[in-house]
């Protein structure tokens, strides 16, 4: 039993991660490419190990010849043969074994070379398979040394670059910190993996918070939408898939202890976390937080929203230079077009009636609707400010102002169909009225009332 051999294997698997069997092979072929440069031709040289004691035996398959020897890589004389088996005869194949203390100095430094290129390739493979499964994940690396711009982190096995494009501005990092990186792509190269990672990665807040909340590791919370300016500001849209789960809540935890240890990882990125709405209005608004909202506008089919905001909330909503609007629309994945009050009062497209179908019908259908004018028709926060001088279709009331009021002043001399009546005067005009059955004197009845 080779015990030198085995221990010297077991070693190579346990560090390097290297199957034997990988190893094995490795020094069969050795041993035939040392054949070949002893003897010239490997072409019949046959190697074979036990993988249990790891002993080794190398022979050359030769042919028996009665007469004389013309190769004596591939035929051996009849009496040689004899030597190593007695029944031998001209024509059979003959194992001649091949002692490797004979092999020269070349010959066992080729061989040499040829196992430890098998290990180093074999090691570059077991490296890039491992961080290969890592891929679009987070790994914590230590800060090594800046080549250039760029900036070397060791992962372990590896070392991973940090290019300048990937790296946040206001971060500077020393060596032997550690830090966590997202890895971005793994390639296989000749001199072993190039692993580049990143800090600037929307995917990285996504992993951080994978890996401190619990509840979106088992699925019950659900990360929609991430938008992020890396350094400084973040929006995360979440979902519970539990309605006994708070989503926000359980990534923002107890005292906000989860939330903010990401936080410190990312050196005081300030990060959002909104609730997420299939509806795309409440969605748009609640990624514009913290401003509020008047009227949001959203088309589904162009991916366009118009967001009108109070005159105060303005540059609230758009953010430092347009940063918060930004990250909403990234976030939701609409076009957003933000206008406070008083722009919006004078543009198409922010008004409630440049999206009610029937709205120019209104004032020439009074007659015909049945209780309208006394009723008061649902429009969102900020409206009556937005248009104070405007009367809505519905009957909007406004200041005190009635719709009864303005049908008077419209309409001064005619009757209602439906019998509007003001004021109790209804009861003495239509006792009265009730004597004129021809129309001619239904009129003339009217106008005494009046007068």
């Amino acid at each position: 039993m080779n015990k030198e051999l085995m221990e010297a294997l077991d070693v190579l698997e346990k560090e390097k991660e290297i199957s034997k069997e990988t190893l094995f092979e490795a020094i069969e072929n050795s041993l035939i490419t040392a054949c070949k440069n002893h003897f010239g031709k490997s072409d019949n040289v046959k190697v074979e190990i036990n993988r249990e004691t790891c002993d080794f035996l190398c022979y050359a398959e030769k042919e028996v010849v009665e007469e004389e020897v013309e190769d004596d890589c591939l035929q051996i004389s009849l009496e040689d043969a004899r030597e190593i088996r007695s029944d031998a005869q001209p024509g059979d194949v003959i194992h001649v074994e091949i002692k490797s203390k004979e092999f020269g100095r070349i010959a066992t430094q080729n061989a040499k070379n040829v196992i430890l290129q098998k290990i180093r390739e074999e090691e570059r493979s077991v490296i890039y398979n491992q961080y290969f499964e890592k891929e679009k994940d987070i790994v914590t690396g230590i800060v090594q040394r800046y080549i250039g711009r760029n900036i070397s982190i060791n992962l372990g096995k590896a070392d991973g670059i940090l290019n300048d494009s990937e790296q946040v501005k206001s971060e500077t990092f020393r060596p032997t910190e550690r830090i966590k990186v997202y890895i971005l792509e793994v390639k296989n190269t000749p001199k072993g993996p190039r692993i580049l990672v990143s800090r600037t990665h929307p995917e990285l807040v996504k992993r951080l918070f994978e890996a401190e909340v619990t509840e979106i590791r088992d699925g019950t919370v659900e990360i929609m939408s991430i938008a992020r300016e890396a350094g400084s500001r973040t929006k995360m849209a979440v979902k519970s898939n539990n309605p006994n789960v708070d989503a926000v809540g359980a990534c923002v935890g107890l005292n906000g202890v989860r939330v903010n240890s990401i936080v410190e990882e990312l050196r005081g990125e300030k990060i959002d976390i909104i609730n997420w709405d299939e509806n795309p209005g409440n969605l748009i608004q609640n990624a514009l937080s913290p401003a509020k909202i008047v009227a949001v506008f959203a088309d589904p089919d162009e991916k366009t929203a118009k967001v009108v905001v109070p005159d105060y909330q303005l540059s609230l909503a758009i953010g430092k230079e347009g940063q918060n609007a930004r990250l909403a629309a990234r976030l939701t994945g609409y076009k957003i077009d933000i206008k406070s009050e008083t722009q919006a009062k004078d543009a198409p497209g922010f008004r409630y009636e440049d999206y009610l179908d029937e709205y120019d019908e209104y004032d020439e259908d009074y007659e015909e609707l049945d209780d309208g004018y006394g009723q008061e028709t649902e429009y969102g926060e900020g409206y009556e400010e937005e248009y104070p001088e405007e009367s809505s279709g519905g009957g909007y009331e406004e200041d005190g102002g009635s719709p009864e009021e303005e049908f008077e002043e419209t309409y001064p001399e005619e009757g209602r169909e439906d019998g509007y009546v003001e004021d109790g005067s209804g009861d003495e005009y239509e006792e009265e009225a009730e004597e004129y059955e021809d129309s001619e004197e239904y009129e003339e009845a009217a106008e005494d009332i009046k007068e």
